[in-house]
């Protein structure tokens, strides 16, 4: 039951990402990947206890989808109270900074033309 639970949760995320710009949902796609992946063979508490997490993670961006609906401009994300970061081990405030940092790091734009050829 667990693992069929699991399952649907994360399909159930991924398919929810559709919605999100696509450099936003490959991040998403990814950090939701990894996560899964990590916890896969982890104790039946600790499981049970990141479903949880995942599955109010998922009502929350359903709840804010359904806001978006309602307005022209985008948000994402939630904030997080201090109550719950003070819950994150040192690992996942280490995840947590890298995925703000990737998420907020500045597009690169790469411009080609006629005249960068490569000259020796």
């Amino acid at each position: 039951a667990m693992a069929g639970g699991a399952r649907r949760l994360y399909r159930r995320l991924l398919q929810l990402h559709r919605s999100l710009p696509p450099a936003l949902r490959d991040l998403g796609d990814r950090y939701v990947k990894e996560e899964f992946r990590r916890h896969k063979a982890a104790e039946p508490a600790e499981a049970q206890r990141f479903l949880r997490e995942w599955e109010a993670t998922l009502i929350q961006q359903q709840i804010n989808e359904d806001k978006q609906n309602l307005r022209e401009k985008a948000v994402y994300g939630i904030q997080l109270t201090e109550e719950k970061l003070n819950d994150f081990r040192d690992e996942q405030i280490g995840q947590l900074k890298e995925l703000m940092d990737e998420a907020t790091k500045p597009k690169k734009k790469i411009t080609i033309s006629k005249d960068s050829e490569y000259k020796t």
